[in-house]
């Protein structure tokens, strides 16, 4: 479930998985989507982050 919160004055769309952060809803939910899958980044995804967490951390599947 993506997570919508506020980065720089601007509304940011989070990834609950990674913690990238998006402007738009539907990129951040394929980064959550890919991560829940993989386990892992996508380059291309996270290469239109607007916000990037200091340690991006993938959670274990459960």
């Amino acid at each position: 479930m993506v997570t919508e919160s506020a980065h720089e004055g601007k509304p940011v769309f989070l990834c609950d998985i990674c913690g990238f952060g998006y402007e738009e809803r539907k990129t951040a939910e394929e980064c959550e989507d890919y991560c829940r899958t993989y386990n892992s980044c996508s380059i291309k995804i996270t290469e239109k982050a607007v916000y990037i967490p200091e340690k991006p951390k993938i959670k274990e599947p459960e």
